[in-house]
């Protein structure tokens, strides 16, 4: 079609709105104030009718459909027209209705002086219809009537002549499950043309092809808002620049929507302008605020819309014009530092060790513990729950194992960090209110993982909401948020729908009787597994044992060390010199860290008595070789009694803490009576050799009923075998095991490392093994209560060199000599419960230890028992003779130079 030129009386302005193919609203120049805008309907055309949605706010409102070509002829014109600068007339106006009727142009991009008259465009085009009729055509209606002829004649737009049904679009104007169709869409762009724009942050628009009428809220921020008051409307402030705003850059633009949450029936998401995220652009002026409840769920992520917020209120521009913030200039000397973790305070704090030796105890920002649930509801009352009282006698609430999640969430961090470097970035520091000391609240991250984040995924912990005006947060709290919005999504932790986990614990602390009761279960189950919740001294802990589900006080045995201080009925006592060293140690070494306890005994108050082990070292002994605590008399009965007089002796010697002002007593010369060494041998068979000159043997008396009972245990297996993978192994339990020669055999479940490793001891023999599931089976009943056969013994008067590689030589030469042979023993000396015996070769008659010492492969250990002179110095004639012929361990001279002393011989 031709352009024609500008008619001379016209009015400009920017087409706002296209509201089908035959009226458009037009906003005209401003001249302060809002620019004015107008709707004018094309003359002497009808365009097909747009479809409609029934208006629930109006009696007998129903919904319509498109006309055909409705839809077509709205977006040419919304194509041609939206956003440009225009120029119109208005020929005349309605009586009645007000309508103005009229031309619009569109100037030629190349000579805006040529005009392209619009409603001669959409008529050549086909797809409305001119009003024929008057008495007197006028020349610009008889154009239209040939631009109409001719489209008919090419068929095209409504004048195709095809089906009705063709340009009719199929609306959703609702979605039944909008949450579904959110997800259905997985985050991706979806091609949009906004139809309405109620605020700066609300719009609506069509998804296209697809047609749905979606409300879409901008994500993650808010604008000022029209509020209603009854008929009238009030404007917040700058609510009118917002929607102005949104409205000029959008209105009918074609964009990206990414849809992204739901609110009521409303959808969340992001609409992408062509030059980036409205709601960045939007924050940017000053015209919108960041909103937490829905930040978290922007796909791009929040910080631009952070840092967009932030700049606002810096130039305070806007809403902002009265901006004051209360964030804190933190006057800390380091707000990034390292530290390791010593201790994981319920589910939001840590207590960490500095690089400088300083304790500090942080919180982890913006995040809130889980807390303890109201109590049970039962019954009802006029319809409603109502909560049952709290009786008097009832339990007292241990919040780590009563709150929901708390343990779960403590566990968390205990596993993860205890022991651990970590690094800390300080957030904001909480002043002291309402009775609760000052907090400093930080970020923790170790390799890179954000620990409060990670609590929050997990559904562990919640997060904290502010106020609008509050700065105080953690610096990742967009990123908390998001992580929270995906664990509510996921039904994680505290907002699953299940029933929560309930942990009951018996606490033994204080309660004797109780105490009492599981003696018995922790002294069979030898070493047994435990958390240390608590150190109250450097030998005296508090543990959470999980098999037994129970809270114990344990005491460690065998030693003594210095009192804290404490106020008792004869009232207050000062500590003593360093039991705060000692507890510190322990703490560090020990709290909150898996370990294993074996249980000996109990004390009148229910404290339980034993040996505690971290990662294999015997804190008793640990304590005793740092000088932190003396040997107990007890211990002398313990198999660890050398190994801590050793410790003892050596920290004497050195002075070390309790031992700094330690002068040996004048020795005394007492005069034994001489007694007899007494022998009693016994005929037994080795059937193990230990790493220490210990060895496991079997008496062979006992040796035809042994037999008759394996007989009758293996008999039982095979009349009935156990079935593979039916016996679920335990540490400590006592079971059946297949070794490698295909038979049963009694064993002990010392260590589960998974399902095909797991760690047996053989009873009877001695030996320890490997093995998988499908080897193991309950032991039949009745096969419990037999006495297990292999004894421990040690080689008596002899002791291993220190050197490796003699060391292994020499434990060779001892496994090669006695393994599966049988001698005569006689038990010599005891150490504790661990018994020390002499090993005679039945035939020959020769001293096994003796032997090994004269070979050069050991070292006579000096005894000062009078009844062992005898064979002491038999030995160290035999150590001597060794050592003159160079052998083995004396083929490089002697060894014992620089300990001489230690082994009784003058240079």
């Amino acid at each position: 079609m031709a352009a024609q030129q500008t008619p001379q009386n016209f009015m400009r302005g920017v087409v706002k709105q296209v509201l089908s193919g035959d009226a458009v609203i037009i906003r005209g120049q401003p001249k302060g104030g809002p620019p004015p805008e107008r709707q004018i309907c094309l003359s002497n055309i009808t365009a097909p009718k747009m479809a409609r949605k029934a208006n629930p706010n109006i009696e007998n409102s129903v919904q319509t459909q498109d006309e055909p070509y409705a839809w077509e002829a709205r977006e040419y014109l919304r194509k041609k027209l939206i956003g440009k600068d225009v120029k119109f007339t208005v020929e005349y106006t309605a009586p009645g209705s007000g309508r103005a009727y009229g031309c619009v142009y569109l100037p030629s991009a190349k000579d805006p002086n040529v005009m392209e008259n619009v409603t001669e465009s959409i008529v050549a085009e086909g797809l409305v219809e001119v009003r024929r009729g008057g008495i007197k055509p006028s020349d610009d209606q008889n154009q239209l009537n040939v631009l109409e002829d001719t489209a008919k004649a090419s068929k095209k737009g409504k004048w195709a002549g095809g089906p009705s049904s063709n340009g009719i679009r199929d609306i959703k104007w609702s979605v039944d499950n909008p949450r579904n169709f959110v997800d259905g869409l997985h985050g991706k762009e979806q091609n949009a043309v906004i139809e309405h724009v109620r605020d700066g942050c609300t719009v609506r628009a069509f998804l296209v092809p697809s047609f749905h009428h979606v409300t879409v809220m901008l994500s993650g921020i808010k604008c000022p808002m029209f509020r209603r008051d009854g008929d009238a409307e009030t404007e917040e402030p700058f609510a009118g620049e917002a929607k102005y705003f949104t409205e000029s850059r959008l209105l009918q633009r074609d964009v990206k929507i990414i849809l992204e949450g739901v609110s009521n029936q409303n959808y969340l998401g992001s609409v992408m302008h062509p030059k980036g995220n409205i709601a960045e652009f939007l924050l940017g002026e000053g015209l919108a605020r960041c909103v937490d409840w829905s930040i978290a769920t922007v796909t791009s992520g929040a910080d631009k819309l952070r840092a967009a917020e932030k700049k606002a209120k810096e130039k305070k521009l806007r809403i902002w014009k009265d901006y004051k913030s209360n964030a804190v200039v933190l006057d800390i000397a380091e707000k990034t530092y390292t530290g390791k973790v010593v201790e994981v305070i319920n589910a939001d704090a840590l207590v960490l060790k500095t690089a400088v030796g300083d304790y500090r105890k942080v919180t982890l920002s913006s995040i809130r513990p889980p807390r303890l649930s109201q109590a049970p509801k039962e019954g009802k009352e006029d319809g409603k729950e109502v909560e049952q009282p709290r009786q008097q006698n009832e339990r007292r609430v241990r919040p780590l194992y009563d709150v929901p999640y708390m343990f779960e969430a403590r566990e968390f961090l205990r596993k993860k960090l205890i022991g651990k470097k970590v690094n800390v970035s300080v957030d904001y520091i909480k002043p002291a209110s309402d009775g609760y000391p000052e907090k400093t609240c930080v970020t923790v991250t170790i390799g890179g993982i954000n620990l409060a984040e990670a609590l929050v995924s997990k559904g562990l912990v919640t997060v904290i909401r502010y106020r609008q005006d509050d700065d105080q947060r953690s610096a990742h709290y967009d990123a908390l948020l998001t992580a929270e919005t995906r664990a509510i999504k996921n039904g994680k932790g505290v907002h699953s729908k299940k029933e929560y986990p309930i942990h009951r614990i018996a606490d033994t602390s204080g309660e004797p009787q109780k105490a009492k009761q599981f003696l018995p279960f922790l002294q069979r189950a030898g070493r047994s597994s435990a958390i240390v919740e608590f150190v109250a001294s450097g030998s005296r802990v508090r543990l959470f044992l999980p098999k037994e589900t129970c809270l114990i006080t344990f005491l460690l045995a065998g030693i003594t060390c210095p009192k804290m201080a404490r106020t008792g009925p004869g009232g207050p006592t000062e500590s003593e010199p360093y039991s705060e060293e000692a507890l510190q140690y322990t703490k560090e070494l020990c709290l909150q860290r898996e370990v294993e306890v074996e249980v000996e005994s109990i004390d009148k108050a229910g404290n339980f008595i034993g040996w505690l082990f971290v990662e294999g070292v015997n804190l008793s002994v640990s304590l005793v070789e740092q000088g932190l605590s003396k040997m107990h008399f007890t211990a002398e009965r313990s198999n660890y009694a050398r190994v801590i007089q050793s410790a003892e002796e050596k920290t004497k010697e050195a002075k070390l803490k309790i031992w700094e002002r330690f002068e040996e007593p004048k020795t005394t010369v007492v005069v034994e009576e001489t007694t007899e060494r007494k022998t009693n041998y016994k005929h037994i068979v080795v059937t193990e050799i230990g790493k220490e000159l210990d060895f496991f043997a079997q008496l062979i008396d006992s040796g035809p009923q042994f037999e008759k009972f394996m007989e009758q245990l293996r008999a039982e297996l095979a009349a009935a075998p156990p079935l593979p993978g039916s016996f679920t192994p335990k540490t400590g339990d006592l079971c059946v095991a297949k070794f490698v020669d295909g038979e049963w055999y009694r064993a002990k479940v010392e260590k589960v490392h998974n399902k095909d490793k797991i760690t047996v001891f053989f009873v009877d023999y001695g030996n320890r093994e490997v093995v998988s599931l499908a080897q193991l089976g309950a032991m039949p009943p009745g096969y419990h209560t037999q006495q297990p056969q292999a004894h421990h013994f040690y080689l008596a008067c002899t002791m291993l060199p220190k050197d490796e590689e003699f060391r292994q030589d020499a434990l060779d030469s001892f496994s090669h000599e006695v393994l599966n042979k049988q001698f005569l023993y006689n038990m010599e000396y005891r150490v504790g419960t661990t018994e020390y015996v002499s090993l005679i070769n039945p035939d020959s008659k020769e001293d096994m230890g003796k032997a090994l010492v004269s070979d050069g492969f050991l070292l006579a250990e000096q005894r000062r028992e009078k009844r062992l002179q005898k064979m002491v110095n038999e030995y160290s004639a035999a150590q001597q003779s060794a050592l003159k012929a160079h052998l083995n361990l004396w083929r490089y001279g002697d060894i014992t130079d620089d300990d001489a002393r230690e082994f009784g011989f003058q240079s």
